[in-house]
Parts: structure tokens; C-alpha cells; sequence
């Protein structure tokens, strides 16, 4: 077989893998659209223990109510199930999945929206089928094709992010400077130790905080990114900015916060004059 016959049959198989997920999504069979969705309800966190692991999130008691049924169960996340919350607070809704009829079979996830409609694999399956005819393009007609397959869509893709980028990073930014910062703590600074394969050790320190909203919440969070701070910071004083709406959404320094979406922003440009660049270059070697 030529190599234009393992690209038709490439495409071919992908062609029916798109279809055949696209028709499961129309007729709402897929494991995505079957999935039970509820709606829970932290009832009670656990302060986490000075030098213990962050794989396992923050522990919390969960109450949910079957739709199906009506029936409430109280569960906590101890062990696999699910996301990892690392932001928690008595009274935030989470999401809970499982299959109909197994609602011991949970899973948390902090968006209910996501992969709603299973469309995961076909999307990816028309991704290959364009990534194999651009090949095919460029090797036929030229290296220029491959250009031309990378920078236009890429500019395309790049075209629409920046602007939304940029209206949700101002957005950021105006949701931290809404309310005046409030006194935290750090409670407990997390430790996991790691080995590679070439047998070297690596330690990653993970701060564990918390502060009470102007509205009375409570708040506990792993503190991810930012600003380190240092591994034997447990039991300091800090000053935290919160979104009002969303207590999840905080910063130690909101300085560092609008430098960081300053450098993002520049990023996204740089990006998009990447693609740009490339479609172009492709169009003048055709």
C-alpha cells in the first residue's frame, strides 16, 4: 500500500469513529449523557494535618439529593472520587456524577457543565483527520502546505481567544479589587516527596490557608499559585483579595496578579503573531 492509501484509510476510520460519536451524542446515549448530575452541598470541612499529602484534597462531608429518587446521602472524599478540591468552605455547592441508579458510585466535579454531551473523542477524531490531510497536503504540493494547515486555523483560534482573554482577565482583576482584603492564616503547609526515574528526589511544599469573607465564610484553600511562600510559614499572618461572588477566585498580591495577566497577555499576542506569520509565510512560498 501507498502512503495515500494509509492516509485514506487514516481518515476513514476517523470519518466513522466522528460519525458514529456524533450520532450517539444526537440520540443522548453517550456515558457523558447518561451520567446522573446532582448538585451538592458542603456540610463540614476538615483541617488539614501540618505535613500530610495534597493529593487528596481537602477533606469535606458532602450532602446531595438523588433526582431520581429524592433520596439524600451524605458522603465525604476520602479516597478516589473525583476532582481534588483544593478550595472549600461549609455551604459551596459542588457537583456530584455518577451512573443511574449507583449513586455510591460517585464523583466530585467542580463544574456540572463539563463534557455534558460526550463529544470528547469525535472532536478529537475531526482534529486527526485534518492534522492527516494537511500532512498529505504537504507532502504532495510541498512543505508550505504545512504552513499554511498550522497558521491559518491557528490564527483563527487566536483571533477569538484574545479578546475574550482580555475581557476575562480585567474581569479578573476588577473581582479581586471589589472588597477590601481580609486577614488570613496559613494552617498547615503540605509535603510529597517524589522520585524520578533516574532515582533523583524532588519535595513540593503546598500552603494551606484560610480567611473569613466580609459575608461571614469561612474559607479553606490549598494556595497553588502566586507569590511562594515558605515551607515553614505555618501559623502566618497574610492579607488575602477574594472575588465577593466567588470566594474560590483569591490572591495574596494583587500586584503579582496584574503582572502575571500583563505577561499573559503578551504571551497571547506573541502567539497569535506565530500563527499569523506562518499563514502568511505559507501563502508567499506556494
Amino acid at each position: 500500500m501507498s502512503w495515500n492509501d494509509w492516509l485514506a484509510l487514516w481518515c476513514g476510520v476517523l470519518v466513522v469513529v466522528a460519525l458514529i460519536g456524533y450520532g450517539r451524542s444526537l440520540a443522548g446515549v453517550t456515558r457523558a449523557q447518561r451520567t446522573v448530575r446532582a448538585t451538592g452541598r458542603i456540610e463540614k470541612v476538615r483541617e488539614p494535618r501540618h505535613g500530610s499529602s495534597h493529593r487528596e484534597g481537602i477533606s469535606v462531608v458532602v450532602s446531595f439529593q438523588d433526582p431520581s429518587t429524592g433520596q439524600e446521602f451524605t458522603v465525604t472524599n476520602d479516597g478516589e472520587h473525583g476532582e481534588r478540591i483544593t478550595t472549600a468552605w461549609p455551604g459551596r455547592e459542588i457537583g456530584v456524577h455518577y451512573p443511574p441508579g449507583r449513586p455510591h458510585a460517585f464523583r466530585f466535579v467542580i463544574d456540572l457543565e463539563t463534557s455534558r454531551h460526550g463529544l470528547g473523542w469525535p472532536n478529537f477524531a475531526v482534529f486527526l483527520i485534518y492534522v492527516g490531510l494537511v500532512a498529505g497536503a504537504a507532502i504532495d504540493r510541498g512543505w508550505p502546505w504545512a504552513l499554511l494547515g498550522f497558521g491559518v486555523p491557528w490564527t483563527v483560534a487566536g483571533a477569538f481567544y484574545l479578546p475574550q482573554n482580555t475581557r476575562e482577565t480585567r474581569r479578573h482583576i476588577d473581582r479581586l479589587a471589589a472588597a477590601a482584603p481580609v486577614q488570613g492564616r496559613v494552617i498547615a503547609v503540605l509535603k510529597d516527596v517524589s522520585t524520578d526515574e533516574d532515582g533523583h528526589t524532588s519535595t513540593t511544599h503546598t500552603p494551606v490557608i484560610t480567611f473569613t469573607t466580609h459575608e461571614g465564610t469561612a474559607v479553606t484553600a490549598y494556595y497553588t499559585s502566586g507569590p511562594p511562600i515558605p515551607a515553614d510559614a505555618n501559623g502566618r499572618e497574610i492579607m488575602v483579595h477574594y472575588a465577593p461572588d466567588d470566594p474560590a477566585v483569591f490572591t495574596l498580591d494583587l500586584a503579582a496578579e496584574h503582572r502575571s495577566r500583563r505577561v499573559d497577555f503578551g504571551c497571547s499576542v506573541l502567539a497569535l503573531a506565530v500563527g499569523v506569520a506562518a499563514a502568511v509565510a505559507g501563502a508567499v512560498l506556494l
